[in-house]
């Protein structure tokens, strides 16, 4: 695959020159801009009480509350994320364009759920809910890094978008 092809799996540009368009018109490309960020920073931030709890035994509330806001982040990104897709792609989840990094972040909800559950519902110790969101949190790093390679091959094929008519769906600007 060369520079050209943003979109590996199918050899075609990430986004037709619609798309484009759309994606730059649409409110949610700056609500996903603002999230996405906001998300991480959360992330890190709940790591580090989460790791810290693991390491000392010291703030399992704090980190247990730390994983509830990252939670409640993530579905905001998520349904924002897939009113994105419609205004973009016409569809609201699983699009070619993002179909596997949909299906990963299907697995980083489940996760995140899985520890809403656990917390709510008593089931497992506190130090066994704190790998559970360990485990949600290594699912969402391999999701957030499909999401920059993503955006990394979208923003390498753009400029060749702008002066290739075979890359801007067949339309020179």
């Amino acid at each position: 695959m060369g520079i050209r092809e943003a979109h590996p799996a199918s050899g075609k540009p990430l986004y037709t020159a619609a798309e484009r368009i759309r994606r730059d018109q649409s409110n949610w490309t700056i609500v996903q801009g603002v999230l996405a960020p906001l998300q991480f920073l959360v992330f890190l931030v709940s790591l580090g009480l989460v790791v810290r709890y693991l390491a000392t035994g010291e703030g399992a509330q704090i980190a247990m509350w730390s994983v509830v806001l990252k939670t409640i982040i993530l579905y905001a990104i998520m349904i924002t994320g897939s009113l994105w897709e419609k205004d973009v792609f016409g569809h609201y989840l699983f699009v070619p364009a993002f179909f596997w990094e949909d299906v990963v972040s299907m697995l980083v909800m489940a996760l995140h759920t899985a520890y809403l559950f656990a917390i709510a519902l008593g089931w497992f110790d506190t130090t066994t809910q704190m790998y559970l969101a360990i485990a949600a949190y290594l699912a969402y790093v391999i999701n957030a890094a499909q999401f920059l390679w993503k955006f990394r091959l979208a923003k390498i094929a753009e400029p060749l978008a702008d002066t290739d008519p075979l890359l801007s769906g067949g339309a020179v600007r």
